[in-house]
């Protein structure tokens, strides 16, 4: 179930939805719902805070929700309040700031996500050319696409000792226009290649930082 039908909201329904995942779509706006009805297993305008009328459309039977009102705190909280009362096993919701985030927390939501922040890094690690891409893992944990530094160009990473040089581990690379293959002790970095890093944030941002 995906709770409120706007930019981020229908992203996720859609993107749910190419997975094979059976959605149902809940807005109070009847625009929203009908824009969306048609890629939707199912598409409810309802009040998400009413308790009642969530039971009515199904929700003690859904196992995953994602609260993803942004643009009203009140109902996004509310709206998870009735989630969690209902038990549903597995409840994400969208936040717009960190004491929304908290408060979501604090309610008992099993996953807060921030698609603005989040994205707003990528953008920025993008742009000041630490890496080719950037995604913050919970708090302190980043995975990047970043090339390879000179130092460590036609030598295997057994031989460049990468994590215990700088904290951070490969996980795959890939020549440009190839696929990511997995590494392994032997894997030689080559000039051009992508490499997918994961570790603590500052770590990554250091290690993208190198020629």
């Amino acid at each position: 179930m995906v709770v409120g039908l706007g930019r981020f909201g229908s992203a996720a329904a859609s993107s749910l939805v190419e997975l094979g995942q059976d959605v149902i779509g809940v807005d109070n706006d009847a625009k929203l719902v009908q824009r969306n009805a048609a890629m939707l297993s199912e598409a409810v305008q309802v009040d998400a805070t009413d308790i009642d009328a969530m039971r009515l459309i199904g929700a003690l039977d859904v196992q995953t929700a994602v609260v993803a009102i942004g643009n009203d705190i009140e109902a996004s909280i509310l709206a998870a309040s009735v989630l969690l009362e209902l038990e549903v096993p597995r409840v994400w919701a969208k936040a717009v700031s960190d004491r929304h985030g908290r408060i979501l927390e604090r309610l008992g939501v099993h996953r807060v996500v921030f698609p603005e922040r989040d994205m707003g890094d990528r953008v920025a690690h993008g742009l000041v050319g630490l890496a080719i891409d950037f995604v913050l893992i919970g708090a302190d944990f980043a995975m990047a696409e970043t090339t390879a530094p000179k130092e460590a160009l036609g030598r295997t990473l057994a031989e460049v000792g990468l994590r215990s040089k700088y904290d951070v581990t490969v996980v795959c690379t890939k020549a440009p226009g190839g696929r990511f293959s997995l590494t392994g002790p032997d894997t030689v970095l080559l000039p051009d290649d992508i490499l997918l890093v994961i570790g603590e944030k500052e770590n990554v941002e250091r290690f993208s930082r190198l020629d």
